[in-house]
């Protein structure tokens, strides 16, 4: 029989003892406990906590809350407000939020302050952060390594699709907190080039999601590598496929904290459906895919990916494409030239979904349906993130309207429905809708100078020194 969940509202002291070891149940938890669970983190989303007025009344060290204020960060969002003294206190933390909703800090400032004292040995880190993709370590990594400079920590990220020797020697020379992909960290355990016998925080992040690619086998392994009375801190959508069984088996008495239920509703995100006939389908998306914002598309193959952004490229639309298939270096241009501006658009399947996590992005679209309501709102949660408003657009052909309509009603939410045709009002409303992207001014790469004008009087002077030998032309 499973534990019952902590009261969220309840801290306890410091640890004094050794922790309940590790150990396999013979059976998983039942679905009643699961939903029990659930339930608890519902309630704790429901609680109304006392709020933080900045970041210094959360008890974080001073230079990490200077750190913070240059960055523009003075006050709290609500899951970082409920999370972090509990994290701070070495309370084991059970936590579900959104994409968007300022989670990274909730788990990331309070791990940088428990690691701000400590000795920094090569191929042993402190701090542990387990994440689902690449494009989401690298993430993670670009927003807590500057404010770890700010308390001297060093912060490595290690992923597969990168060097792997670049990654060995990072850690040859040491670091406070490696934030990894389980794959490629397994990797190099194996080759002896890191150990996690010295961490003393853990964060899985996203493990529903974990879960959906197989890796919990993985992830299981990994924490068992970490001390039996290491701190972890856990995030996840859901508590089914597996994950439940993690936080049965390695968090212990955990802080509760939510600020959304399972199926949640966004005020500021809106549910449109266009039914659109087969043939005209490819027309809508593109029309669609013109408009001066922002657009981010969703279908379920890596072919379908390229083939889209190729038609999107034939009618002029600068797009961008991402998925598993791609080397990392050429994922990371998609995503940086989208970032950017310089793509408005992008065309993603499901596996590189979570790792897509760029501000403005003010309409998601669904090209092809997604295979279940939780991927619906991952997907849709690429957009409306941080109170920012946000339109979420399925493209839906006759024969899916019924599917739809119930995998709609699964995750909670409402659309208004119109027919798609191209050149209809529906369709040249969303097509006309968004901000222009204003594209920063064009510097030149590093090490090129930029060219300076010719001197007035006609004639440019000839440079001093030895004259430069003509060189041949090829042939």
């Amino acid at each position: 029989m499973s534990r019952p969940p902590a009261r969220s509202t309840q801290r306890s002291p410091q640890r004094s003892g050794p922790r309940r070891p590790h150990r396999l149940r013979s059976a998983p938890p039942s679905r009643h406990a699961i939903s029990t669970l659930e339930a608890a983190l519902d309630a704790a989303a429901a609680q109304t906590p006392q709020t933080a007025s900045s970041f210094a009344a959360l008890g974080l060290p001073p230079r990490l809350v200077t750190a913070l204020a240059r960055r523009g960060l003075d006050k709290p969002f609500a899951i970082q407000g409920r999370a972090i003294p509990d994290a701070l206190a070495g309370r084991d933390v059970l936590g579900r939020a959104r994409t968007g909703s300022g989670k990274t800090l909730a788990f990331g400032l309070p791990l940088l302050s428990r690691l701000a004292e400590g000795e920094r040995q090569a191929g042993s880190p402190r701090g542990l952060v387990l994440v689902p993709t690449r494009e989401l370590a690298q993430q993670v990594k670009e927003e807590l390594a500057p404010l770890g400079q700010a308390l001297g920590l060093h912060v490595t990220a290690v992923y597969g699709g990168a060097s792997m020797a670049r990654q060995i020697t990072a850690l040859r020379h040491g670091t406070d907190l490696v934030v990894a992909t389980p794959g490629r960290l397994q990797d190099l355990i194996r080759q002896r080039e890191c150990s996690l016998a010295r961490v003393t925080v853990t964060v899985v992040d996203e493990a529903d999601y974990m879960a959906d690619l197989g890796f919990l086998p993985v992830v299981t392994e990994l924490l068992a590598a970490t001390a039996a009375d290491a701190q972890r801190l856990l995030f996840s959508a859901t508590l089914d496929r597996g994950v439940d069984r993690l936080v049965e088996r390695f968090l212990t008495d955990p802080a509760l904290h939510a600020v959304a239920p399972a199926v949640f509703s966004v005020p500021r995100m809106e549910h449109r459906v266009f039914t659109v006939r087969h043939d005209e389908k490819v027309a809508v998306a593109a029309e669609i895919a013109g408009r001066p914002g922002r657009t981010l598309f969703f279908v379920r193959t890596k072919h379908g990916a390229d083939r889209l952004a190729k038609q999107f490229q034939r009618v002029g639309v600068n797009a961008g494409a991402i998925h598993g298939n791609l080397a990392q270096n050429a994922r990371q241009r998609a995503l940086d030239s989208f970032s950017s501006g310089h793509a408005r658009v992008l065309v993603a399947t499901d596996v590189a979904a979570r790792g897509i996590h760029v501000d403005d992005v003010d309409v998601v679209v669904h090209f092809d349906p997604p295979n279940d309501a939780k991927d619906y709102l991952h997907r849709s949660g690429r957009t409306a993130r941080a109170g920012a408003a946000g339109m979420v657009l399925s493209l839906v052909l006759p024969d899916e309207v019924r599917a739809m309509a119930r995998l709609h009603h699964d995750a909670g939410v409402a659309p208004t429905m119109s027919a798609g045709d191209p050149g209809s009002p529906a369709v040249r409303e969303v097509a006309e809708s968004g901000t222009p992207i204003v594209l920063p001014p064009a510097t030149p790469p590093p090490g090129v100078a930029a060219s300076r004008p010719a001197p007035r009087g006609g004639r440019r002077r000839r440079p001093s020194g030895p004259p430069t030998p003509r060189r041949r032309q090829a042939a």
